[in-house]
């Protein structure tokens, strides 16, 4: 089924890209590798792949820095993974495209079964003439970057927009203020730049801003997104 599928496995650990290579291999996938971010580029540039597993901490560029790269040409699954399980690292892959966050210390089983979960989310994607996260009243459409509620389209500033996004793709996950000032302010600010921020926002989704049913505060915590 994976047979024409091409992977390519971008780390500076000899040992992991040839332990996943060869598990890839084992699956039929055909596997590219690359030691640092420059390297992956040039096969990026001079092949077809339909999955990037991309470690963050490199020589030279890092994964995050090559996510972003990438981003600006293909929407290709990037899987990252990472020897840290710091959760604004697994935010800021997340934010910048990435579709999953793995640790090292998943089994090459593990992480094999979610290079394949990754790649079906991909092709029923491809399958759409739009990629959308709708949640009832609100509807993003990720590929015009337009923002519907009710079915009339809001004007969102680029934070506005970059702040529903991630609350859209994660519904529930309680995000907390150090998070997302790391994500969005890189740590320059307090709550009360959040907190203005979220203010505008619901102004433009929510039915009444005063009662959201959409971004809801955790109290002394942070926020989450409820749909419906």
């Amino acid at each position: 089924m994976y047979i024409s599928n091409t992977i390519l496995v971008v780390d500076d650990d000899p040992s992991i890209v040839d332990l996943l290579k060869d598990f890839l291999e084992h699956e039929e996938f055909r596997v590219l590798m690359a030691g640092d971010a420059c390297e992956a580029w040039g096969l990026f540039e001079q092949h077809s792949i339909q999955g990037i597993v991309l470690d963050i901490m490199m020589p030279g560029q890092s994964g995050f820095e090559l996510c972003r790269r990438i981003r600006a040409e293909s929407d290709v699954p990037i899987l990252f993974l990472s020897a840290r399980s710091d959760d604004v690292d697994k935010i800021r892959g997340l934010t910048l495209g990435g579709d999953d966050y793995i640790l090292k210390t998943a089994s090459p089983g593990e992480i094999i079964a979610r290079v394949k979960a990754v790649l079906r989310r991909s092709g029923s994607k491809a399958q759409k003439e739009e990629q959308v996260l709708d949640y009832g009243r609100v509807r993003l459409n990720l590929s015009s970057r337009e923002v519907f509620v009710e079915g009339e389209q809001v004007l969102l500033t680029r934070k506005e927009y970059e702040l529903l996004q991630l609350f859209l793709a994660h519904p529930k996950q309680v995000f907390t203020y150090e998070q997302l000032l790391d994500q969005f302010w890189e740590g320059i600010g307090d709550k009360h730049t959040i907190r203005v921020h979220l203010s505008r926002l619901r102004e433009k989704i929510e039915a009444d801003p005063n009662h959201p049913r959409h971004l809801v505060n955790v109290w002394g915590v942070g926020y989450r997104f409820e749909g419906g």
